[in-house]
Order: structure tokens, then sequence, then C-alpha cells
């Protein structure tokens, strides 16, 4: 057969990428909407491309739209994902999930790895007399070695997909609470492990010899020397010039790209697979004070990885798979491989966790996480083919056992830890964790850590005499791409909440001067409002203090042109226009309230009370509405509460609180910030006498 011309090449691989990409994205929209992650899709998407589907249909379809010409070229496409992709796993190490919980993190890993492991070497005794010849793809056989069919079989059962399990967790919200983190600590050993007991295997099934496995395993503990005593520290550069600049650049992102390519290429030149050169480049890229720097890496690379070359590899193994092919003999096989790897896990983790005293709900939970593989088993499986040591209807095998067991996860979730368990394992979390009280309680969202400082102060002035009192600060972050549907993410997104807490540690020490206690909050979300909802619900929030226009996009208003905020919420929201200087700054003037019946009118009227308590001025009481016959009564009643009342002036107030319900708002300018106040459900339920009761000091007050 004549070769193809450069031009049909190229021309042939453009049109398998798009209808890789049309397939892939379908499939994994359809794998969303039964409650899976989308990677299952994918690679489903994958394996119906190849002779499952594709092929047993008249015509030889798959041959035809992937030509044995073309597919080396689809291959690099595919490798250059996989690199990419372990790259993302190396940054996403991050074992500082298992600080406190070390001993637990240890044990389940590795009664998870040696049980799955040893039950595997075991199986691979009955399999081998079955699968003990290799056919390469140029039709030449070779017998394949008991110990490598044997190694490879038991670290395919001991693996742990980190990403996957990790999108599970963070899709059902179980990251925020201790099960999901020790979940998350596990996979995090587990990975660590798994990919060191797996580049030991390689070396050996490689070398041949002895003396070549002890050369090689030598060689590997060099280049990770290298990497983490040289390549690590050069790579603190990345995080001087990325403050500096304050954006990553073209430049660094190709000295990252360099080298992930040449670490690669060192580990094939060992003799150890080039997927341990990229993983072991992103365990070593910097971690302190590169959050945002990670973050938008990850940003840039998931991008390309994810929709482009991922679905390529997910191809390039579907060409291999052929589930229609397999007998009655490997439906049985298929069962044993499928008891072997899903009780190794199970039973390995939940003894494990059991040993450790934790409950029988978690310990389940945690077993069933520790059994999804996804793409992370099959990277290993194609290693197997690449080393000769799977053949075609093993590999078969072993990636349906891949899909299996990751597609179970969710459903035992479901039954084991369902959603109404999780929503109150949140909420106790979130209060433990921010050493919430049962007090008056003020959240504070915080955009810009400078510029908000002056939102703090108004945040303590609003606590007026109440007592016990405490201010949250939480900075929501807004993410800046989609949820990621192969690699998790979650790593770089807990650092960078992380990183944001700290910040806000730094206003939460002015809040403390004030005499108040404070605690922080960072959140990651698409829909920054429903955040705040959620953590005002779960801290029992009486005022939720914000910016005007924060957490919409731009160009976007509400139909009374104002932030959005939930109905359901207990306590009042206030969005705030103008600027607010810091305490040192800002005028001494009186607080004013524009006057109404409503329920917003009540709440408006005790908030400004209470600003003016907190800052130790008068009180301006304004008509609104013609609602003039309330005044006097409320002004008595003011004043019997320790309040200043003063007559209503020309004078411009320092702060100018207006309930959203009384018509039109005056027009502020830069020395009047105005608070507009929407009642929540507990100031709806209140009359005025209760609401003017509320506004004395509490028994204790100072």
């Amino acid at each position: 057969m004549e070769p193809r011309p450069v031009a049909e090449i190229v021309a042939y691989v453009f049109i398998d990428l798009a209808v890789i990409m049309v397939l892939a994205r379908l499939m994994g929209r359809l794998a969303r909407r039964v409650g899976q992650p989308a990677v299952i899709g994918e690679i489903v998407a994958g394996i119906l491309l190849g002779p499952t589907l594709l092929g047993a249909l008249p015509g030889d379809l798959d041959t035809l739209l992937f030509p044995p010409d073309i597919r080396p070229f689809l291959n690099v496409l595919a490798q250059l994902g996989l690199v990419l992709f372990m790259f993302l796993i190396g940054l996403e190490v991050d074992l500082s999930f298992i600080r406190g919980r070390e001993k637990i993190a240890v044990s389940v890993s590795l009664a998870s790895i040696l049980l799955p492991f040893a039950l595997g070497v075991l199986l691979a005794t009955y399999l081998h007399t079955h699968h003990d010849v290799f056919t390469a793809e140029d039709g030449t056989t070779s017998a394949i070695s008991y110990l490598g069919f044997a190694l490879f079989l038991g670290v395919a059962m001991s693996i742990t997909a980190f990403p996957v399990l990790a999108r599970i967790l963070a899709e059902r919200q179980m990251h925020r609470i201790p099960t999901g983190v020790l979940a998350l600590a596990c996979a995090a050993v587990d990975d660590v492990l798994a990919w060191c007991l797996l580049a030991v295997v390689v070396a050996i099934v490689a070398a041949g010899s002895f003396s070549g496995v002890v050369l090689i395993l030598g060689l590997s503990i060099v280049f990770a020397l290298v990497m983490f005593l040289v390549v690590k520290p050069v790579l603190r550069v990345l995080v001087t010039r990325y403050e500096r600049l304050g954006q990553l650049t073209p430049e660094m992102l190709a000295g990252v790209l360099i080298g992930i390519l040449a670490s690669a290429w060192v580990a094939e030149e060992i003799g150890i697979h080039f997927i341990f050169g990229a993983f072991l480049f992103g365990v070593v890229m910097p971690r302190k004070g590169a959050a945002r720097l990670n973050h938008e890496i990850i940003d840039r690379l998931e991008q390309v990885s994810v929709l482009l070359l991922l679905p390529v590899f997910f191809v390039v193994t579907g060409l291999q798979v052929d589930i229609g092919a397999i007998d009655l003999t490997g439906l049985g096989e298929l069962a044993l491989i499928l008891l072997v790897a899903i009780s190794g896990k199970f039973v390995g983790a939940y003894a494990a966790a059991r040993a450790q005293r934790v409950p029988h709900r978690q310990a389940s939970a945690l077993a069933t996480l520790m059994n999804t593989r996804g793409l992370t088993e099959l990277v290993i499986l194609n290693i197997g083919v690449q080393q000769g040591v799977l053949d075609g209807e093993m590999f078969t095998l072993m990636v349906i056992m891949a899909v299996v067991t990751t597609v179970m996860a969710s459903p035992l979730l479901n039954v084991i830890y369902p959603q109404r368990i999780i929503d109150r394992d949140i909420a106790a979390a979130e209060r433990a964790e921010m050493g919430l009280t049962d007090a008056y309680t003020v959240v504070v969202v915080v955009d810009d850590v400078d510029r908000d400082a002056g939102l703090v102060d108004l945040a303590c002035d609003l606590v007026g005499r109440e007592q016990p009192a405490q201010v949250v600060l939480t900075r929501v972050v807004r993410r800046s791409r989609p949820k990621p549907e192969v690699s998790s993410g979650l790593g770089a997104d807990l650092e960078l909440m992380a990183t944001v807490a700290d910040e806000l540690r730094t206003l939460a020490r002015q809040v403390e001067a004030r005499g108040l206690r404070a605690s922080v909050a960072s959140r990651f979300s698409e829909d920054p409002w429903a955040e705040v909802a959620d953590l005002a619900g779960s801290s029992d929030a009486d005022v939720v203090l914000v910016r005007s226009g924060w957490g919409l996009a731009e160009g976007v208003l509400t139909a009374d042109g104002d932030t959005p905020w939930p109905a359901s919420l207990n306590g009042s929201v206030v969005t705030v226009s103008g600027e607010l200087g810091s305490a040192a700054l800002q005028p001494h003037g009186p607080v004013a309230v524009l006057q109404d019946g409503g329920a917003d009118g009540r709440a408006a009227l005790r908030l400004a009370a209470h600003a003016a308590l907190g800052r130790q001025v008068p009180l301006q009481l304004r008509a609104g509405d013609g609602r003039r016959g309330v005044k006097r009564g409320v002004a008595d009643s003011l004043r019997r509460a320790g309040v200043q009342v003063e007559p209503e002036s020309q004078a411009l107030p320092a702060l100018l609180v207006v309930p959203a319900g009384a018509g039109a708002v005056p027009a502020g300018d830069d020395l009047t910030p105005i608070l507009l106040v929407h009642a929540g459900t507990a100031d709806a339920d209140r009359d005025m006498d209760e609401t003017l009761a509320g506004i004395a000091a509490r028994p204790g007050a100072a």
C-alpha cells in the first residue's frame, strides 16, 4: 500500500479530532446527567469508537475512521495529553491533607494497597495460564512472564484515582466535612505510594535482570534527588516573578512546559515510563505562597488537556478494547477481577478505618471512595500493554473493571451517606471550623482586603450593644473556569482558599481590636450568592453585609437594580453603595435612617440604631413615604433604649440607612454611603415594639 501524502494524513487527523471531541462532549454531558463524573462518559465514548461498537457495525467503520497508518499520529497527541495530565496530578499532590490525620491516612492507604495487591498477585496465578502470550501490532508474539504479569495485575488492583475521588467529593460538597477531608488524605498518600510502587514494577519488567533493576532504580533515585534538591529551589523564581508581575506570562508558562517535557524525556531515558517525569515535575512545583500561580497554570493547561488531548487518549485506549470478543470464560474472569478489585479495596480500607475507631458510616464511605479508579487505572493499563505484560483480552477486562468500580461510587455513596446527612455534617463542620457560638452574628462579604477595611469597621458598628456578638469575614472567589471534568482541580482550589483565609485574618485582627470575636471563611463557587446564603444559614447570621452589585456578572441587574438576595435568609441583607474609608478617616457625623413601617423599615431602623450606638453618634429619623405619624413615638422609644436622637437637618450624615421597600433611593455621594436594607425572615416576624425593644442592650452588655 502506497504511503499517504502528508496533506491527507493531516486532514485525517483533523477530522478524527473533530469526531472525537463531539462524541466526548456529548457522552460527558450524558454522564453528568445520570450523576456520574464526565470522565466516565468520555472513556465510554473512546470505547464506542473502537471495535466494541463502531467495529461491530457493517463496513469495518473503526478502521475506516482511524486507519492503522493514522493511529501513530493520534497516539502522539494522546501521550502529550497524558504527560500534561500527570503533571497536573503531581501538582495536586498535597500531603498537607494528612496533617493531624497521619496515623489514619497512612494505615488506611497501606491496607487499601497491600490487600488488593496481594489478592491481585494471587489471582494472577490463575489468569496467567490463559493470558501468557502477548501479540504486538505487527503480529509478532512473545511470552508474558508470570512476574511481570502478576506485578502489574497487583498494582492495577491497588490504585485509587485521586482526581475522580476529589471530583466526586467536590460535587457532593463532601470535601467540607471530616469524612471527605479524611478521604482526600488517604487518597493523597495512596497516590504517592501507588505511583512509587508502579515505578518499581516498571523498572523490574523493563530491566529483565537483577543488575538492570538496580541500575534503573539507582538512576531513578538520583533523578528524584536532583528534582527535589536542585530543580525545586530554582522553580521558586517563578513565584517571585509572578508576585512582581501579578500574572502568568507566556515566558513563565513556556518554562513550565519545557520542564514538564524535559522531565518526561529523562524518565523515559532512565528506563521508567515518561509519565513519572511529568508527575515528579508537578510534585516539585512550589507550594508556599504559590496558590494563585498554580491555579493559573492549571487553568491554562487543563483546558487543552481536558477538551482536546485526553479524549484522544481515551480513543487510543478504546481502539484496543473489544467487549464483543469476550466469551463465557472471559465473563468468568471478569467476575473474578471485579471481586478481587472491589473486595480488596473495600475490605482493606474499611478494616483499617474501623481499627482507627472511624464510625461505621464514615468508614464505609471511605472504603467506597477508595474504590474509584477511573482515568488513573487506564494510565497503568496502557503502560502494561506498552511493556508487553497485558494481552488484548486482559486489557479489555481490566478497562471494564476500571469503569465499573468508578461508576458504582456515586450510587453507593447516595445510600451510605445521603445528602441530608452531608448537609447536617457540613453545617456542624462550618460552625466548628469558625468557632461560632450562639451569638449575634454579622457576616461580611469581603471582595478586596484593602478596600473593604471600612466595610469591616461598619460590620463592627452594626453590632451595636448586642452581646455576645461575632463577625464572620468571608470571601467567595468566583471560578475563572468551569468545573474540571477529568482532573479534579480541587487541590489548587483548596490551596487558594487557604491563601485567601490568611488574608482575611488580617481583617479579623481589626475586628478583635474592637473587642469582638472574629471568624473567617473562604469559598470557591460559580454561584457566589448561593454560597453566601449557605454560610449565612449555617452561621444563623443576623446581618449579611455586602457591597452593592457584588456577585453579579457585569451588566446584570435585578428588578430593583441591586444585588439579588435569597428570600429564605433569616437575617437582614445590607448592601452598601459608596466608599467607606478606614475608621480613622470616616466622618463622625450622625447616622440617618429613612423611616418606613414595613419589615424592611423595621430592619433598617434596628441597624441604624446599632450603627449610631456603635459609632457613638446621634441618629436622625427622616420621614419616608409620608409615614410621619410614627416618628415621635419611635424617637421616644429609641431615647429610652439609650440612643441619642436628633432632629432631621440638612447636614450630610455619615451614613444613610434606607429600607429596600421605601421606594426611590436617595442619590448618594462619596461622603454619604447608603445602606440599603432587605429584611430577613426574622425581621418580617417582628413588630415595631419588638424591634425597638431589641435595640436596647442585652443582659451582660458593656
